[in-house]
């Protein structure tokens, strides 16, 4: 989980200890909508470090498109 309050704190501009407040936060809040199984499921790909590097992957390229969509030049 460690790098993804990484990626959070760098992609929103914020301090490691905020940017893990929010990814707590979020993670709770999965966690207590979804089945067990799924939270389960959750917790365990939080703790992969590869799954999480690629995770970071998709964000940048979900907002690399998002900004294209927006008409954002690069």
């Amino acid at each position: 989980m460690d790098e993804l309050i990484k990626l959070v704190s760098s992609k929103a501009g914020i301090q490691e200890a905020q940017a893990k407040t929010a990814v707590e936060t979020v993670v709770k809040f999965l966690k207590d909508k979804l089945p067990a199984p799924i939270a389960g499921q959750l917790d365990a790909a939080l703790s992969n470090e590869a799954l999480m590097g690629q995770a970071g992957q998709l964000l940048d390229k979900g907002i690399d498109s998002l900004g294209g969509l927006l008409g954002k030049k690069k």
